[in-house]
């Protein structure tokens, strides 16, 4: 017999109060929500990121949103003030239990803050949602650590200058068989993941900066330093929770990444999406100085609860969709 039957009847009423929560947050600071196209012409070409195509009946085709960030974008090019969105998403090749192909992020976007600034209002968000149910789990810790300080911390070796073979042996040494070639940022994407993050206490919030400039996606270079980009991510435990840049703004910059993402996905024999030239045109028009950030609803909403696979916070996972 089909089960037919919503999932997550114990998260329903917590869902909706922390859909509420983030509104008030926004609302007490004057931060504007919009809504932007779940359908678009163009994808992300960023090697980490798979997108959904859909296509209609007259044979029109596009991509499902893997993130509201390229219209919102748009947005702020065309003067739009600070800006949220609860949106929902789509991404492909993810399975695990804090992964299902459509989930919930909460993106927003503050003009003349940078990575660092942002990411202490994303921990005050996370909090303050923290703090709506006294049957809610808080974070008791925070650390701030550069992205450097962590891999030569946790597993003695530089990101910067480590080359793909000693973290390959690394991960031998961590008990992990990976098969396959990968190159340098893919090992150390797997071993922040499967190694790193783990170790990460579950009642603190750990604030990751200042990234490789090879892992920058849509980040500017960091000023200090432009072997590193002005990216941030913020666990609570293990838990990889949101991720937010200092954003790009140059369209120079920009063009480079985007042949660099293209030559990535082709080495690695990914699907190459169709570029969106809406973004590209916005760009060079002119986008404002600002930092945005993306949040998974779902994640926080697990993280608050204190439980362990997504399905217990969605009614409708895609197995039963």
């Amino acid at each position: 017999m089909t089960d037919w039957r919503p999932g997550a009847a114990a998260a329903r009423e917590a869902r909706a109060r922390l859909l509420a929560g983030l509104r008030g947050f926004f609302a007490a600071r004057n931060v504007l929500e919009v809504e932007t196209p779940i359908l678009s012409h163009g994808a992300p070409l960023d090697p980490m990121v798979e997108s959904w195509t859909a296509a209609s009946p007259d044979g029109a085709s596009g991509y499902l949103q893997t993130s509201p960030e390229y219209p919102m974008k748009r947005l702020l090019a065309a003067g739009a003030p600070d800006i949220y969105q609860i949106a929902r998403v789509f991404r492909g090749g993810e399975a695990g239990p804090r992964h299902n192909p459509e989930f919930t992020l909460l993106e927003w976007y503050r003009h003349g803050l940078d990575h660092r600034r942002l990411a202490r209002e994303v921990v005050a968000l996370i909090m303050t949602q923290a703090a709506l149910d006294a049957a809610w789990r808080q974070p008791n810790h925070l650390r701030e650590i550069s992205y450097r300080a962590l891999f030569r911390n946790h597993l003695g070796v530089d990101p910067l200058t480590v080359e793909a073979a000693e973290l390959q042996a690394v991960a031998a040494r961590q008990g992990l068989e990976i098969q396959g070639e990968l190159d340098r940022d893919a090992w150390l994407d797997l071993l922040i993941s499967l190694v790193i993050a783990p170790a990460f206490p579950d009642d603190r919030l750990t604030v990751v900066f200042d990234y490789p400039e090879t892992q920058a996606v849509l980040a500017r270079p960091c000023d200090q330093d432009t072997r590193l980009a002005a990216r941030f991510e913020v666990y609570w435990g293990a838990v990889e929770l949101a991720n937010g840049y200092h954003e790009l703004c140059d369209l120079a910059q920009f063009r480079e990444r985007r042949e660099r993402d293209q030559a990535m996905r082709r080495q690695r024999g990914q699907e190459l999406p169709e570029p969106d030239i809406h973004l590209e045109a916005a760009l060079e028009s002119g986008l404002p100085d600002c930092a945005g950030v993306a949040l998974g609803v779902d994640r926080l909403l697990m993280c608050l609860l204190g439980v362990e696979r997504i399905e217990q916070v969605i009614d409708f996972p895609f197995e039963r969709a």
